[in-house]
């Protein structure tokens, strides 16, 4: 297999994305962005037909995408996607979505749609005229980022072809432009050909920054000196406080060249401090491999996500007439494998990431600015985070530029999610990909790991992976790599990206730790990080949903259109509860911060575990419309948790409590042992932690100080242990505990019930039956109040029966899942409701309604009279069913309250369902109980099977 290390056109791509000063020619640069001419070639005909030498009528402004620029084709039924189906192709069955398959009125259901759509070739012209000046310069063309394959003609003459996804096409036309008129013409082909990096991957999937046709951020002729500088690798050595410069010279001259070669770092910052000159005269005869080891100082400043520092390096070349320069960032950064876990300059690192998956609505591209990619990264500080993975792309380089200035760790891929190892022309594209990336942006510290791609196949994708990382292991070792995000495990590579540690796995459906068991705060993944001898990091853990923020789609003025939230919208409303959208949300994105919070602990808590990365912190709008972020597409919070709130339980330092249980009798004593995962800057010294539980009116009920003491970094900090019995409680409540160490604090809920409740008045007069028979409802028909509670599985197929209820949100969606259970968005009910007087709630799913929403079934309403159910379930977006859990009404001159909830099996064993029994039947028996809505007999028997 060819290694790609001497790639001549990359070394000279590197000369130009730097500073660049052309002895004394201050014109060294021709921008080329602006207007352009255009034609589609749908039909390949343009080399044959010589479009290189022909007029076009239409234009274009440059840089953009043919999309910006209104061309390309309207979205219809027959548009031909770049992106998987899977159970999204039922949009193009389903009766219901016929109306959003017609022309005028498209609206596809599973991503963003593009006001235009094109897949194919497209050609792009514009006449530039060279300086006489630059005749003896060497000529480049940059285009930073190019989507996807360019082919170049000069006037009639074919240069080349590239095909780089994640970094700048570069052409050196030295020998094809002379000074005066040339025309540039550039055939660019955004389908996915022989090179199939995935049509699912993030690089070029219409799942997410939509496969655009185009050519963004600079753009340029560059004429560079015979003599320059090119291809730069820096390696610092934190330990030896110097920086290792290996330097390529470019001579084009045929003879010996003396030339004097400059290097001065300085800080990258306001201050900007020099550091001592290094210069040295050397002899070059033709291109050269320069080494340099470069004095930092007594007191290198290092790089770290708290004290981001970067340096710059200029580095210069000087010959008699002939002076070039360019400017390097880099860090003084150690990022290493310290056992099972990693170092940032021997100091312990946890991975707290999410990823970005090529998601931005408003242009359909990435951008190639620096402050949009800081104002992501801030963000994501904000809510404790300290780490991004790319998914299946590489982002530009103005991201890279932009977390070294954050202090943001990187896990970058080499643009694919694919089958590979068998022989396939992707498998050397990988290699030239991987090679270029690191070429490209290797010298950037935050750029500190890196995957082929995301989750492979292929029937030898694990020799050819372990063959990759021994390959760049040994190309480049200032990054740790792993074979890929997902699967699979290598003994050589440096850490192991696994999607094992998380709450809720792809099909796990209700049998997930989170769905399957009652809630608690003891467990940890120790048994997967003991078993595994490298840092572990978990892959894609969360992928918990929200129902749609209908408010955003205002915001959505570009290239994307959200036609799925439109589709979302109108079927609510079509189904009475338009008026409900807000609350949907709100309440479905408190169980979401909720599952994220259960999900992030459990990582904390595990020792020696390496870290996470969440899918996401954001929305993720294609594969079905997967809404999945506590932020929306554009990094903007939706309003239900703040990023304090979040930050709580992801930050640097992070209290932890190991709850045996969430619910409580008075007659228990509550133990609940505490702990701290700190990776803060420093270690803590004289600590004192403390603790307090009160209540939902901020009432102390107890409060106390665990033992003084010192706290390294690191996790399994034990903090002590709070033992409190609970006998003061004498009537069912929710109490709060928060633990605090310096200024960080977290929460947890739990609930105290009455071991025993005070005697209902007139609890005869309510007739408790888990069957409909003859004498229950001639007793209802007569005046009678009935309590009916099913037992999970009465509710027929079409009713209700079918909809697969658990305590979490749904894991990523049911489209895209083909209807993976959970189907539903937790429960939406008034706190206030009489009925719930006594079973202590908010509006929103919280842990005590899990026993609930285990043993139950949702009830469709849709066939029933209007109701406000006391207790509604949050229907998945794509159904937006009317669904409830308790209901009341009239039935004849009686009164029933029809709960899906099982309230009778194992009662006594099951806390929240006896004290929820309890809340219902006291209600029905005060004059509060008095139901509007008539339903009939056979309409609740309906329901049944």
């Amino acid at each position: 297999m060819p290694f790609y290390k001497n790639i001549k056109n990359y070394i000279l791509f590197l000369s130009i994305i730097a500073l660049i000063s052309c002895g004394n020619n201050k014109n060294n640069k021709i921008d080329l962005s602006g207007e352009w001419s255009f034609k589609i070639d749908s039909l390949d005909r343009g080399v044959a037909e010589k479009w290189f030498s022909n007029d076009f009528s239409e234009t274009v402004k440059l840089p953009g995408s043919m999309t910006e620029n209104d061309k390309g084709k309207e979205v219809t039924a027959e548009t031909v996607w770049t992106g998987s189906m899977w159970n999204d192709s039922l949009w193009y069955k389903d009766p219901k979505m016929e109306k959003y398959r017609q022309k005028g009125n498209t609206k596809v259901s599973f991503w963003l749609t593009p006001k235009k759509h094109y897949v194919g070739a497209a050609w792009y012209k514009k006449e530039v005229e060279i300086p006489e000046d630059w005749k003896n310069q060497e000529i480049h063309l940059f285009l930073e980022r190019v989507h996807w394959e360019s082919t170049l003609w000069v006037d009639d003459i074919e240069v080349s072809t590239q095909n780089s996804l994640g970094t700048a096409h570069n052409y050196n036309l030295t020998r094809f432009l002379t000074p005066g008129k040339h025309m540039l013409s550039i055939r660019i082909d955004n389908r996915v050909k022989d090179i199939d990096v995935g049509i699912d991957a993030h690089s070029v999937s219409d799942n997410t920054q939509s496969n655009w046709n185009g050519i963004i951020g600079d753009m340029n002729l560059i004429a560079i000196p015979k003599i320059s500088v090119g291809n730069v690798k820096m390696y610092p050595n934190v330990a030896d406080k110097n920086v290792k410069a290996e330097i390529q010279l470019e001579n084009s001259f045929k003879d010996e060249q003396k030339v004097q070669l400059i290097l001065q770092a300085k800080e990258k910052s306001a201050i900007g401090n020099s550091i001592e000159v290094f210069e040295k005269e050397i002899t070059i005869n033709g291109d050269d491999n320069i080494t340099v080891n470069y004095n930092m100082g007594d007191n290198p400043k290092l790089w770290d996500e708290f004290n981001p520092n970067v340096y710059e390096m200029e580095i210069t070349v000087k010959s008699k007439n002939i002076e070039h320069s360019k400017t390097i960032d880099f860090g003084m950064r150690d990022f290493k494998v310290n056992g099972k876990q990693f170092s940032i300059n021997d100091r312990p690192v946890f991975l707290r990431g999410t990823l970005e998956c090529a998601i931005f609505p408003l242009t359909g591209y990435p951008p190639t600015n620096v402050d949009e990619w800081k104002r992501i990264y801030k963000t994501i500080k904000k809510h404790g985070l300290n780490h991004m993975r790319f998914h299946s792309w590489c982002p530009p380089e103005a991201a890279f530029i932009a977390a070294d200035e954050e202090g943001v760790y990187l896990q970058v891929e080499a643009s694919a999610w694919t089958k590979i190892g068998d022989g396939d022309q992707i498998d050397k594209w990988l290699y030239k990909e991987g090679e270029d990336i690191i070429n490209a942006y290797g010298n950037h510290p935050s750029f500190v790991m890196m995957a082929y791609g995301n989750e492979p196949s292929g029937k030898n994708h694990v020799s050819y992976l372990k063959d990759y990382v021994e390959h760049f292991k040994n190309l480049d070792n200032r990054r740790m790599y792993t074979s890929a995000a997902g699967w699979a495990y290598l003994d050589n590579m440096d850490y192991y990206n696994h999607f094992q540690a998380r709450i809720q796995k792809w099909n796990q459906n209700l049998n997930s730790i989170i769905n399957a068991k009652a809630p608690q705060t003891e467990f940890d993944y120790s048994n997967i990080i003991n078993r595994t001898p490298m840092p572990y990091v978990s892959h894609e853990i969360g992928q918990w949903c929200v129902y749609p923020n209908f408010e955003e789609m205002s915001k959505y003025t570009g290239v994307l259109q959200p036609k799925n939230f439109e589709i979302f919208k109108e079927t609510l409303e079509e189904n009475g509860m338009g008026d409900l959208s807000k609350q949907f949300l709100m309440a479905s994105g408190k169980l979401q911060a909720l599952c994220y919070k259960a999900d992030i602990e459990a990582s904390l808590r595990t020792k020696n575990m390496a870290g996470f990365q969440l899918l996401d912190l954001h929305d993720f709008p294609g594969q079905g419309t997967a809404l999945v972020g506590v932020l929306d597409p554009f990094w903007d919070e939706k309003g239900y948790i703040s990023p304090e709130e979040f930050r709580a339980f992801s930050g640097q330092t992070v209290p932890l409590a190991r709850f045996a249980k969430r619910t409580f009798q008075n007659t228990d004593t509550l133990n609940v042992k505490v702990e701290l995962a700190h990776f803060g800057e420093n270690m803590l010294k004289d600590v004192t932690p403390t603790w307090k539980i009160t209540d939902v009116k901020n009432e102390v009920f107890a409060e106390g100080n665990l033992d003084k003491k010192d706290i390294e970094i690191g996790n399994g900090i034990q903090l002590g242990e709070i033992n409190l019995p609970l006998s003061k409680v004498d009537k069912a409540k929710k109490l709060i505990l928060s633990v605090g160490v310096n200024e960080f604090q977290n929460t947890w809920d739990f609930w105290v019930y009455p071991n025993e409740t005070p005697t209902i008045s007139n609890e005869n007069t309510v007739k408790v039956v888990d069957k409909l028979d003859v004498n229950t409802i001639n007793y209802l028909q007569n005046g009678g109040n009935v309590l009916f509670n099913i037992t999970k599985g009465d509710i027929a197929s079409g009713k209700g029966g079918d909809i697969g209820i658990g305590f979490s949100s749904i894991f990523w969606n049911t489209s895209w899942t083909n209807g993976q259970k959970p189907h539903t968005l937790g429960i939406l009910c008034d706190p206030e409701n009489p009925a719930l007087t006594d079973f202590p709630t908010e509006y929103h799913s919280n842990w005590q309604w899990w026993d609930a929403m285990t043993n139950s079934n949702a009830i469709i309403l849709d066939d029933l009279p209007q109701l406000t159910p006391i207790v509604r379930v949050v229907d998945d977006w794509f159904k937006n069913r009317r669904l409830g859990l308790v209901f009341e009404a009239k039935i004849g001159k009686g009164k029933l309250i029809m709960s899906g909830i099982d309230l009778h099996t194992n009662i006594d064993e099951r806390l929240e369902a006896k004290q929820l029994l309890y809340s219902l039947k006291k209600y029905m028996t005060s004059e509060d109980f008095n139901p509007e809505t008539v339903v009939e007999i056979n309409q609740i028997n309906s329901l049944l099977k």
